[in-house]
């Protein structure tokens, strides 16, 4: 794919992305397909499947009580808890306050569940049957993970035919529908549609992925400069990690490149 040569243009020392079809072969590739990026909050799709794999185990439950609300709450950012501290902003179900803390709770809920640390949950749970290598939770469940694009590439054919889970189809469907809330970099949406841990695309505007993304498009970027969006529409995934923290050039960036890559894979 050509299009994926875009990055060269990105004002960042390193960045590798892959473009993944339906069936799990990369269709496009450059960069340095082994380096190791920090994830910051792409880090929160990991922890989710991580979540997902807990639920279809049987260790939690959704409506389960977890913190100051529930599992289902916490996974969709509706448990009233702040950005990065404990307190508490709202009501469950009432918001949608993106919220860091809320995915710590989360962790350490399922590591209670399970008796085991949520770091070895999701290495054991979700990395080692991937074969994702060099991906690691090296601290917040909600971003704190570190991987490569490689691995990454795994982890988007996964989430375009699951092996691990049944419950997929649920996750990328809105919960609590409705909800207004502020898309960190972009400003306040109405509606902020969130599935469980999984953002989604639908009308929002300004957004990361492409003015061509479907509505089903879903995936999370990463303050770190990372992104990983799943388009059902065009069967295809994008992962691109870059080394310059989320910016103004990754707002400049980032859309006009998704925009390419599925122009190219139409």
């Amino acid at each position: 794919m050509q299009s994926v040569r875009l990055v060269e243009q990105w004002p960042v020392d390193n960045v590798a992305v892959a473009v993944v079809a339906a069936d799990g072969r990369v269709l496009g590739a450059s960069g340095d397909q082994d380096r190791v990026f920090r994830l910051a909050s792409v880090t929160k799709l990991l922890t989710a499947y991580g979540v997902l794999v807990a639920v279809e185990e049987g260790a939690v439950e959704w409506d389960q009580p977890a913190g100051p609300a529930t599992v289902r709450h916490l996974i969709a950012h509706t448990s009233g808890l702040a950005f990065d501290t404990d307190a508490i902003q709202a009501e469950p179900g009432k918001r949608r306050i993106y919220s860091n803390t809320g995915f710590e709770v989360l962790a350490d809920f399922v590591a209670e569940a399970t008796g085991i640390p949520f770091a070895d949950y999701l290495a054991e749970g979700v990395f080692a049957p991937l074969g994702m290598t060099s991906t690691k939770l090296e601290g917040s469940a909600g971003a704190g993970a570190v991987s490569s694009c490689a691995d990454l590439a795994r982890f988007a054919a996964e989430l375009q035919a699951p092996t691990l889970t049944s419950t997929l189809a649920e996750a990328v469907t809105v919960a609590y529908p409705g909800l207004n809330g502020v898309l960190p970099g972009y400003g306040m949406q109405k509606p902020n549609d969130w599935g469980l841990g999984f953002e989604i695309r639908d009308g929002k505007s300004p957004h990361w992925t492409g003015t061509a993304s479907s509505a089903r498009t879903f995936g999370h970027f990463g303050q770190s400069g990372t992104f990983l969006w799943v388009d059902p529409e065009a069967r295809a995934a994008c992962v691109a990690l870059a080394d310059r923290d989320f910016g103004p050039w990754a707002v400049e960036a980032w859309t006009p490149f998704t925009d390419a890559v599925l122009a190219e894979l139409a």
